[in-house]
């Protein structure tokens, strides 16, 4: 068989008996290699388009992964919340607002008018002069100037104080534990979910008033029987589909993050080039990202609009509303930063002319600092030689355990991403210049240490 039958042979899978035939003819050939190439191009595409569409489904979940796990962090875990509306005891403007309004309703609630004109009679029927008792009935607005005045100092004071943000704290852990309770039904609380009610259960009080009288002498309290321990507070048919409502949260708020991550990593799998297709995810994740910060400004504004003027000052509102979505909006910056991260690396590791300066200029500086200390003893042999063998798992192993640390990082924020960015760089720096200080023949640079230079 000449080299043409033998190459045909070959084509058919090696370690398989192929049956002996002729050779194939130039036009046999070129038909032969026109159906692959065809086969090839309709396997591309079939790729193309199954990476066009999970690209598609990866830029529309973002940002509800983004919001969907903010609102199941804020509604189903306490600390959270409590943590998320904690600064608006000690916001400038929302003191000053409490202030101002806990002070008209004192001073309103006083006659001051009604004061000063009984004065003004008592003078008269004592038969004071007329300008004393003019004078009397003129203290009116002095009087409810320094009253404003000394209701607003003292008030001023309770609410800037640290006790003011305490029980500001304390309302909202058990008025957010409450209504957690009601609508997952678990655990324990005064306030209960019954069929279809909202229940308060008074059992703890009962028990503490009865060893309080047997406490006090009444031992006849002890004989007290059990009686109906809980009062409806609310009857409602709408507390199964509230109920509902918070466990679909529950399962949105932790699966849409994990959907949104599966289908990143098959959109950059099952493309033709996975690093042009990791680039793609992540540019437009971090657009997605862009147009959420966008969203979160104009419902900003749609917001304030909402707000009467009569009912919060704007500034106010402005205020209460950066502090509440905080979380959300810092959650975005986060994803935004890692995804400008990761459409970085990946071109880095591209055949571009800047991403090749950069890796060169790397890995000589690495590669010196090696160098330098296999000169003056700080080789690192076997180490090194396996380092420097296996580079391209240990820099996986590395940039993979940086990506789950912030997966598993308990909220994390744009300086966590800074963090684990910096150490990800360290162990990869750290890395190189130990396989290049290994100072043996099987190195790149041996030669080099060896010879001193």
């Amino acid at each position: 068989m000449d080299s043409s039958g033998g190459s045909s042979s070959a084509s058919e899978g090696p370690g398989r008996p192929v049956a002996e035939g002729p050779p194939l003819s130039v036009e046999e050939r070129a038909e032969y290699e026109r159906l692959r190439q065809a086969a090839g191009v309709r396997h591309r595409r079939l790729r193309y388009g199954a990476a066009s569409v999970l690209l598609v489904l990866t830029f529309l979940l973002a940002p509800l992964a983004v919001v969907a796990a903010w609102v199941d962090s804020e509604v189903s875990d306490t600390d959270r919340y409590v943590h998320t509306v904690a600064p608006i005891a000690t916001e400038p403007s929302v003191q000053n607002t409490v202030t101002d309004r806990l002070t008209k309703r004192v001073v309103d609630n006083v006659d001051v008018a009604a004061f000063t004109a009984a004065i003004a009679r008592t003078l008269q029927r004592e038969g004071a002069p007329p300008r004393v008792v003019l004078g009397a009935e003129a203290l009116t607005g002095p009087l409810t100037s320094a009253l404003n005045s000394t209701v607003h100092d003292i008030v001023h004071k309770v609410v800037t104080s640290e006790r003011f943000a305490e029980v500001w704290d304390d309302a909202n852990r058990q008025a957010h534990s409450a209504v957690v309770k009601v609508l997952t039904g678990e655990g324990g609380s005064a306030v209960q979910a019954g069929d279809d009610s909202i229940d308060l259960n008074l059992g703890a009080v009962i028990d503490n008033v009865r060893q309080k009288l047997v406490d006090s002498g009444f031992d006849q309290a002890a004989r007290i029987p059990d009686v109906d321990k809980t009062i409806t507070l609310l009857q409602t048919d709408k507390l199964d589909e509230a109920q509902g409502a918070m466990r679909l949260l529950n399962v949105m708020g932790t699966w849409l993050p994990v959907l949104f991550l599966i289908l990143a990593a098959l959109a950059v799998w099952s493309a033709p080039a996975h690093r042009v297709a990791l680039m793609s995810t992540a540019i437009g994740v971090g657009v997605m990202m862009i147009v959420l910060l966008v969203g979160l400004a104009v419902m900003r504004q749609v917001y304030l609009d909402s707000v009467p003027r009569t009912a919060l000052p704007q500034g106010t509102a402005a205020d209460i509303y950066d502090i509440f979505i905080r979380f959300l909006r810092n959650s975005t910056v986060t994803v935004l930063v890692v995804a400008v991260i990761t459409a970085l690396a990946a071109y880095l590791y591209g055949p571009g002319r800047g991403a090749r300066w950069v890796r060169r200029t790397a890995a000589g500086g690495t590669g010196a600092t090696g160098r330098f200390m296999a000169r003056h003893g700080l080789r690192t042999g076997t180490t090194g030689r396996w380092l420097g063998a296996h580079g391209k798992w240990t820099s996986g192993i590395v940039i993979a355990g940086g990506a789950l640390a912030l997966v598993l990082w308990n909220y994390p924020t744009p300086g966590t991403v800074a963090l684990v960015l910096g150490l990800v760089v360290l162990v990869l720096a750290l890395l190189a210049i130990l396989a290049a200080a290994s100072g043996t023949a099987g190195h790149p640079d041996a030669d080099r240490v060896t010879r001193g230079g």
